[in-house]
């Protein structure tokens, strides 16, 4: 298949700069992954959606602060966006500036020489802390939420709680972007899912500046992944194994998801995993596991995109995007949502 067949006029003026005033608020466009149907809806309306037995799977990763702005030794300006911590004092990383940046180079936060770099790895770079301050000490004090570069302002002190779930765990932070079908669901929304005897389950999937790369070649099949590292634990497998037991629906929520549930499950039944996955889902593609997806609305010729024309079929995604278009629904990070059942 080639990357065009994915592609949609999306007007500006649909892509969400800020999220609503409240979470559960947004509208949720329902689509039949059989027939194609859609129906809109509201996001509080997923509850009247759902069967006592189904089984909703979260991802829990922490967005951190990972967009720092310094300086050089030289003065001049240099955007350090942290893709992934390797230990309390090393990561890698995207370094911006005007120039190239050179192995060894000093860089500075407040005047006082913080990081080094000391490799390059393809696009991103190694760095470490010189001082006594660990990575997560210096994002703590100079970085702030990495705001997808559709976003076009600068982020702010409310993307500091609306850019992270509810459910993100301090335990497993590490994404340097939201998973951001989660951000519609509240604590009331929860509790009300809990309440009806709808099951949840929590995977890890640390979200990385990668969703964001475009797919460079025509033919989809010569894409190479990026890679993200995600954990799928037990708990998780026994919980899937007895929804389908049981009749029940195993529904991700968001496409991190799905990349969890799918990974795991590539022996044919879902097996704990921990480690990095290049799992690429397209169309053709045969899931193992899920059976439906809560997912936000998605760039054109992205792999996202594809993940759910996947789910659901190419046309289907594109006439449901194009009603949604019509519709004025709101795109991407901050936008509305949709379900696949």
């Amino acid at each position: 298949m080639k990357k065009s067949d994915f592609n949609f006029n999306l007007p500006n003026e649909l892509i969400a700069q800020h999220p609503l005033p409240e979470r559960s608020k947004s509208r949720l466009l329902k689509l039949n992954k059989y027939n194609g149907q859609t129906t809109d809806l509201h996001f509080k309306d997923l509850l009247n959606e759902l069967n006592n037995g189904d089984l909703l799977v979260f991802n829990n990763t922490k967005v951190i602060p990972a967009r720092l702005l310094a300086q050089k030794s030289t003065g001049g300006k240099i955007e350090v966006f942290v893709e992934r911590v390797l230990s309390a004092h090393q990561a890698k990383a995207l370094l911006k500036s005007n120039k190239s940046v050179k192995l060894g180079s000093t860089i500075l936060f407040n005047g006082q020489p913080e990081l080094i770099v000391t490799a390059k790895q393809g696009m991103f770079y190694l760095v470490e802390t010189r001082g006594d301050k660990s990575l997560s000490e210096l994002m703590e004090v100079y970085g702030h939420m990495p705001l997808p570069p559709y976003i076009t302002r600068e982020a702010d002190q409310q993307d500091d709680q609306r850019y992270q779930t509810v459910y993100a765990d301090d335990k497993q932070a590490g994404a340097v972007a939201a998973p951001t079908a989660g951000l519609h669901f509240d604590d009331e929304l929860l509790a009300q899912i809990k309440a009806k005897g709808i099951q949840s389950a929590f995977v890890t999937l640390h979200v990385g500046a990668g969703t964001f790369q475009p797919v460079k070649t025509e033919d989809i099949e010569s894409h190479q992944m990026h890679k993200e590292w995600l954990k799928v634990d037990q708990a998780v497998c026994d919980a899937v194994k007895r929804a389908k037991v049981n009749g029940g629906r195993v529904i991700a929520v968001g496409t991190t998801a799905v990349r969890c549930l799918e990974t795991a499950s590539t022996k044919g039944q879902i097996e704990a995993f921990e480690g990095d996955t290049q799992i690429f889902i397209y169309p053709g593609y045969q899931f193992k596991c899920i059976d439906g997806l809560i997912t936000n609305f998605h760039l054109p010729e992205s792999t996202l995109v594809m993940l759910v024309s996947a789910l659901a079929g190419r046309e289907n995604i594109l006439n449901a995007y194009q009603h949604a278009v019509d519709e004025k629904y709101r795109f991407f990070s901050y936008g509305d949502a949709m379900l696949i059942v």
